[in-house]
């Protein structure tokens, strides 16, 4: 499986116990959503290797993970520190305005005022502030990922309604 086709889940923190189950640190709002997943792909020297799952107790942003035929502490011990991923299937589905930010480039951006300004490049995520990156008139526009702003996402027509702050497009389009 390439890494394109899954999503950061996490990291083995450390062991738990003496019996080779590890501990890891969940990366997501609602950790609850994953406690029926049978396995976990670890990044291993740039390549995901699956390891599948005994058992699984999520404890808030933590989880207990016993892997299958891992009985001993040392072999838990030489899984700490390496990153947690997951199929991109394995995400939980969204509904409303609420997207994964892997999902929308190539999405259309409509503004309220301007009309159509463009198809989403990529989502830039700076710290306190994420951002949908647009190309209008030949100029980066950056559109801030806020519900004040965004007005209606519609998965079907892969579109953004928006209604950008007021000057944000000038201040773009004047510089």
């Amino acid at each position: 499986m390439k890494k394109d086709d899954c999503f950061y889940f996490g990291k083995v923190i450390k062991t738990h116990g003496i019996k080779g189950e590890i501990s890891i640190r969940i990366d997501s709002d609602n950790p609850s959503d994953y406690s029926d997943i049978k396995f976990i792909l670890l990044e291993i020297n740039n390549k995901l290797i699956p390891f599948f799952i005994d058992s699984l107790k999520i404890n808030q942003n933590k989880a207990y993970v016993a892997i299958q035929d891992m009985k001993t502490i040392e072999g838990a011990m030489e899984l700490v520190g390496y990153e947690i991923y997951l199929p991109l299937d394995q995400l939980p589905k969204l509904i409303g305005n609420k997207f994964y930010y892997h999902e929308v480039p190539g999405f259309k951006v409509i503004d309220k005022t301007y009309g159509l300004l463009g198809t989403i490049d990529r989502v830039l995520e700076y710290p306190n502030q994420a951002v949908f990156q647009v190309f209008y008139k030949d100029k980066e526009v950056l559109i801030p990922i806020q519900d004040e702003v965004i007005l209606k996402l519609n998965r079907k027509t892969k579109t953004f309604e928006i209604d950008a702050p007021e000057g944000l497009i000038d201040l773009y389009l004047n510089s």
